[in-house]
């Protein structure tokens, strides 16, 4: 989770999505000072993006801006992204979602959890995995210049590549 501030200024990181609200209120002395919401549309975890997008969503109705959504890959710079989906699988650009040794790596450069997750795998077929682990976090600045148009927050849509774990109960 991460914040703007203003131009060219980025505060509060946390990686843990429990934590957006305390970060927000960190970051955000008056939350009438807020313009837009740029937010982070997967793939990632659904609780995760779920959170986000609630979150944007009750920001941007309680504050009436507009909200814009991008694909968490694009926050990552520096390399392809590739992100831990758990269960021995990976997010990555395309979207799409695939074991680690399913991605053609030889000669690229990875950046992003999953790249340093799978570091030892990725590096035996030819990739670079970078040491600067600022590299490995999302880019709030690549975020939001990958970001679509702003509009209404009920036009931001959730991108899931797998389906969710709940199922509903047979009756």
């Amino acid at each position: 989770m991460c914040a703007l501030l203003g131009e060219n200024s980025a505060a509060g990181w946390n990686a843990r999505a429990s934590a957006l609200t305390c970060l927000i209120d960190d970051c955000v002395d008056d939350p009438r000072r807020i313009e837009g919401i740029v937010v982070g549309t997967g793939p990632g975890s659904f609780t995760s993006i779920r959170i986000a997008l609630a979150t944007a969503r009750g920001l941007a109705l309680a504050l009436d801006v507009p909200v814009a959504g991008a694909s968490t890959l694009d926050a990552f710079t520096g390399g392809v992204p590739v992100i831990d989906a758990r269960r021995g699988e990976v997010f990555s650009s395309g979207p799409r979602l695939c074991r680690p040794d399913e991605l053609d790596v030889a000669g690229k450069v990875l950046v992003g959890d999953g790249a340093l997750r799978y570091r030892e795998l990725f590096e035996a077929a030819g990739a670079t995995i970078p040491v600067e682990l600022e590299l490995h976090r999302p880019d709030p600045y690549a975020l939001a210049q990958h970001a679509g148009p702003f509009g209404p927050v009920e036009e931001i849509v959730p991108l899931y590549l797998r389906d969710p774990d709940a199922k509903p109960a047979v009756a």
